[in-house]
């Protein structure tokens, strides 16, 4: 039992009807259809790889404003706000389909976020935000954004077997901005490829944003790959419209959902109980060489 504190928790055979409580791990066999060995597990960020928080980071639009006028931050603060949460109220509300002209002119681009302010400001406020998260500090985010105790190693685990490491959020935010938290948390480097919708003209679920890793992965089979993510309808509906397997983190945060249970391959309590999944999915044991 090397890795046995993984192992908390009851494991069962999805189907049965079960539901998925914290520290619970509910996951499918294998079935005939299933035999294909698992190349990559793709993970989302926030609420998966981070605990799950339901706020609005406003801190970063004010330090936006003091970058651009310190006397008027108050006042900035608050229009960069409300026009945040109505760009990303648009995006809700499209499913994450709307792209490039979509109503309101929205692209589903956080550049096009970044140029309403502009506009609203007269001011650069893409500029301010790159020099915002340059020079200060980020600990004013770091409840909301310090990865799971358990994502390090996981993620080195998940490597040992072989396989390629992924990683797709929904976000608003420059790539920039990720990749600093990733770099501090050790977990930068540790993904073969990472793609931000901040990037993209969609987000999950959209089929693109799936592809858009697929093709950063150099891969081709969608049903070779395994999405982790906490969010049923961007997460694991689109994962699996898109031809991914998929694994549930219900932990309490956006992944627990009442009613009957998803069709998903697993459903698992905590992050680290992802080795259990793999396990049973018929992954490659540990020592396995990378497909490429």
């Amino acid at each position: 039992m090397a890795f046995s504190w993984f192992a908390q928790g009851a494991v069962s055979a999805a189907g049965d009807g079960s539901s998925a409580e914290p520290g619970a791990s509910v996951a499918a066999r294998p079935g005939p259809g299933d035999r294909r060995q698992l190349e990559a597990v793709v993970f989302d960020w926030g609420g998966t790889l981070t605990p799950f928080h339901d706020v609005d980071l406003l801190d970063l639009w004010r330090m936006a404003a003091l970058e651009i006028s310190p006397g008027d931050a108050d006042e900035i603060t608050a229009i960069l706000a409300g026009l945040e949460a109505a760009w990303w109220h648009s995006r809700d509300d499209s499913d994450g389909l709307s792209g490039n002209g979509a109503a309101g002119g929205m692209t589903g681009a956080v550049a096009e976020l970044l140029a309403a302010a502009s506009a609203r400001l007269g001011v650069d406020v893409a500029a301010a935000v790159l020099r915002a998260t340059s020079r200060r500090d980020l600990t004013a985010w770091t409840p909301h954004t310090v990865c799971d105790p358990e994502a390090l190693l996981l993620l080195h685990l998940v490597r040992a077997r072989g396989l390629l490491v992924g990683l797709l959020t929904n976000t608003r935010w420059p790539r920039l901005w990720h990749e600093r938290l990733l770099e501090r948390d050790g977990l930068l480097d540790l993904f073969h490829a990472r793609v931000y919708t901040s990037d993209l003209p969609f987000d999950k679920p959209h089929p693109i944003a799936f592809q858009a890793v697929l093709d950063a992965l150099g891969l081709a089979d969608p049903s070779r790959v395994l999405f982790v993510g906490d969010r049923v309808r961007t997460d694991i509906r689109g994962a699996r419209a898109a031809g991914m397997r998929t694994v549930l983190v219900a932990d309490g945060g956006a992944g627990r959902r009442p009613g009957g249970p998803e069709p998903t391959d697993a459903v698992i309590g905590r992050l680290g109980q992802l080795l259990e999944v793999l396990d049973v999915l018929g992954a490659a044991p540990p020592g396995t060489p990378p497909p490429r």
